[in-house]
Parts: C-alpha cells; sequence; structure tokens
C-alpha cells in the first residue's frame, strides 16, 4: 500500500471510493482517502456493483469497540471482505473465525506453544538465516528486500510448526495468491479461481501433514493441534487444517510487509536512519513505529449481532462492518503528528496486531522474529539505496511491498560475517 498523508483536497467523493479494490491499495490513496473517512464519515456505507455492502469505521475507538465486542460484532461469519455476503465455511472453527467461547478454547494452549520461550532455542538459526538473506548485498549487489522478506516468517513459523524446508517457498507463495489473488504476479485466470486454487493446495497440504502427526505424533504447533482437546474431545481433521492454515496465512501476512515497509521509512527519513544507528538501543521503538506506520492487516470484517446506532447511522443486525487498522493507527486523536515517522514514539498503542479477543496470537514471535533482523541490520548496514521501482501488492487486506530493489553500504565485519556464513550455509532459498 503506497503511504501517504492526507489529501488536501477534502471534497472527495467518499461514496464513489472502491474500497472493495484491490487495485485501489496498489496504486491509490487509501491514507488520504481514509483521513477523510475519519473527518466526514466516520461509519460509512460503501456498495458494490453487484449489490452487496458494508460498513467502514476508520476511527481507533470506533476500531477498537468493533474488534473487542463479540456480543455485539461477531466473527463467526468470517473475517476478511473476501467473504461478503456469503458465510466463511471455516465459521466456528478456525480460531480467527470464532467468537468465545470456541475462540477463547482454541486460543489458550496456542498461546503457551506460541510464547517467545518456544522460539528462544532458534534464535540463532533465525540470525544466520537473515545474514544469508542479506546475501546478495555483498559486492554492491542488488537486494529485493520485499521478496526476500516474503520468505523470512517461514524461518521461524516452518520451524515451529515442524514443515520441511523446502516446502516453505512454495507455502509462502501460496499464502500470498490468498490474500492477493487479483494481484498481477499471483492471479492465474481470474481472481475468483487463484484464491480456490491457494485454498485448495494449502489445504491438502495441511491436510497431509495431519495425517503424518497421527501416524507419527511429533512436538510442534501442528502436532499440538492435533493433540488439542476442545469441549471434552479432540479437534476434529477440519478444524486442524483450517487453524493450521491461520497460523501460517497470519505469520506470512504482517511480519515481511513490516520489514519492507520499514526499511522504505528509514531510507525515506533518513534522520531516523542516523538516530538509529546512533542509539541502537531504540530498535525496540522503532520496530513498533514501524507496524503502526506499514499497519500490514489492513482490515478486520465483523457481523452486527443486532440492530444498532454508530454515529447517526443505522446498522442491521447481520451488516457487515469493516474495521481499517490502517485508519485507526494514524488517527489524529490518538496519534500525535500521526504521518510523521518517528522511532522513539511514545506512547504508541498501535493496533498492527488488532485489539481484544483476536489480538495476534503470534504477536510475540512475530516481535522477536522482527528485533532479531533489524539488530542483524542495524549493526551491518551504513547505509540503504533505493536501486529500482517499488511495486505495491494489489490486496484490500494486506498493505503490502512485493518489490523493493535495494543497494548497500555494509560495514567491513558485517560483510566479513555474512559472506562467512552465506559461505557455510549457501545464500538464503
Amino acid at each position: 500500500m503506497r503511504i501517504t498523508g492526507p489529501s488536501a483536497d477534502g471534497d472527495t467523493d467518499l461514496d464513489a471510493v472502491r474500497l472493495y479494490d484491490p487495485d485501489f491499495y496498489a496504486t491509490g490513496e487509501p491514507h488520504a482517502v481514509w483521513a477523510q473517512m475519519r473527518r466526514r464519515g466516520p461509519a460509512h456505507l460503501s456498495t458494490l456493483p453487484d449489490g452487496r455492502y458494508f460498513w467502514s469505521v476508520t476511527r481507533y475507538h470506533d476500531v477498537d469497540n468493533v474488534l473487542r465486542d463479540h456480543t455485539r460484532f461477531t466473527s463467526g461469519r468470517g473475517t476478511l471482505l473476501s467473504v461478503l455476503g456469503g458465510t466463511d465455511p471455516a465459521g466456528g472453527k478456525m480460531m480467527a473465525a470464532s467468537d468465545p467461547p470456541v475462540h477463547t478454547a482454541l486460543r489458550r494452549p496456542l498461546s503457551r506453544v506460541l510464547s517467545d520461550r518456544a522460539l528462544r532455542p532458534h534464535e540463532p538459526r533465525i540470525r544466520a538465516v537473515v545474514q544469508r538473506m542479506l546475501g546478495p548485498l555483498l559486492d554492491g549487489g542488488v537486494w529485493d528486500v520485499a521478496k526476500a522478506a516474503a520468505a523470512f516468517p517461514m524461518a521461524f513459523t516452518g520451524t515451529l510448526m515442524g514443515l520441511p524446508e523446502e516446502d516453505w517457498p512454495r507455502l509462502a507463495r501460496l499464502t500470498t495468491s490468498a490474500v492477493a489473488p487479483s494481484d498481477p504476479g499471483y492471479r492465474q485466470t481470474s481472481r475468483h479461481s487463484t484464491l480456490a486454487a491457494a485454498h485448495h493446495d494449502l489445504f491438502a497440504y495441511f491436510s497431509a501433514q495431519v495425517r503424518d502427526r497421527i501416524r507419527h505424533p511429533r512436538e510442534d504447533l501442528v502436532g499440538s493441534l492435533v493433540g488439542l482437546e476442545l469441549d471434552d474431545r479432540r479437534l476434529r481433521h477440519d478444524e486442524i487444517v483450517y487453524n493450521c492454515y491461520s497460523l501460517l496465512l497470519g505469520a506470512n501476512v504482517t511480519t515481511p510487509h513490516a520489514i519492507a515497509s520499514t526499511i522504505l521509512a528509514l531510507i525515506e527519513h533518513p534522520g531516523q536512519w542516523k538516530r538509529l544507528l546512533a542509539e541502537p538501543s531504540l530498535t525496540g521503538s522503532m520496530i513498533e513505529e514501524g507496524l503502526r506506520w506499514s499497519s500490514p492487516a489492513s482490515h478486520f470484517l465483523r457481523h452486527a449481532v443486532h440492530d444498532l446506532e454508530l454515529h447517526g447511522r443505522r446498522i442491521l443486525a447481520g451488516d457487515a462492518v469493516v474495521a481499517w487498522l490502517g485508519s485507526a493507527n494514524r488517527d489524529e486523536e490518538v496519534f500525535a503528528d500521526p504521518y510523521r515517522f518517528d522511532i522513539a514514539r511514545t506512547p504508541n498503542r498501535h493496533v498492527a496486531f488488532g485489539l481484544g479477543p483476536h489480538y495476534c496470537v503470534g504477536a510475540p514471535l512475530a516481535r522477536i522474529a522482527l528485533r532479531i533482523l533489524f539488530d542483524v541490520i542495524v549493526t551491518s548496514v551504513e547505509k540503504f539505496t533505493i536501486a529500482g521501482p517499488i511495486e505495491h501488492l494489489a490486496s484490500d487486506f494486506v498493505a503490502g511491498i512485493k518489490s523493493l530493489p535495494l543497494t548497500a553500504q555494509l560495514s567491513a565485519a558485517a560483510a566479513r560475517a555474512i559472506d562467512a556464513t552465506v559461505t557455510q550455509h549457501g545464500p538464503a532459498s
């Protein structure tokens, strides 16, 4: 997604804005539109050409209320615009598409498995993966950080799920196809066929993984789901598959796009990059600002449980309500000077990982992985330079960059360490 400030033109016809069009997020200016919606239409109705419709909430506190209160806004009919007008078959089966008590029963054991303690033994391996990722920068080479970052979450999620490393590139591409089926780089014959094919391949893959864990039990995330009990019964096969899919999708959506967008922000704000190099202790707060700035998960969908009123608009039971996270993270009522990238911003109550019961269960892992990656980058790279066109992902769900070619000036010590790691382990896949 292109990140711009509010438009000086405050007369945009909000009814004409195609918030449901994935191309709008690749070539349009959604942040400028959201700024106007926060001022002029905080509860806005969008109607598609086929008659389907949804309400948008764009202010921070409204997004908070919609995502936090499952008694008024249910997740059980699906959580993404891609299911608008229908019902998600994973509703009530997948953690992301269920409400308490089902959601709570699924989340509690997964939270224990997805703790920072689970990832800690793998930190040296992940650090080596990051150094291998930086290999193309040696000798003045070009590194496409967006393409490299797309594969990065598999280094920790794939490891914790017990998925074979040779499968990681295919799984990373399939998950992107599932969230950006309209993007020219992923689309097959149509958006629908691309989405259907990606889901078929991912569900078939995890179905085989589940059968393998039943025959040969293993202590990994898939194995944990196989052994998980819900209401005094084991999860059914389809429930396990849906939740495997959800865990992988969640990891591959947030982390890679936060990486590319944060690095681009540091390049576009050289004073902030200079400060970070001088004060590497700010890496943690820089990561939080990068998450706010990029807001990789652009929206979450809910459905009204009963009739209600919001900002003078009547929302009926069953109506779809979209909470725009990227807009909430630029709300002037919550964030001072929200269009300023500030690596030391405090407080920073961003909603990049969602809010309430559905706050991202993998957020601790994502933060650890981002810290490892940026620790390596901050101690290795003295300067980044953009080396080619920037391409944004066409997706109404993921605010992503799919290509960001860079060159870099590396410190001599870092170059030697990267070269040694690449020589020992080979380049990143």
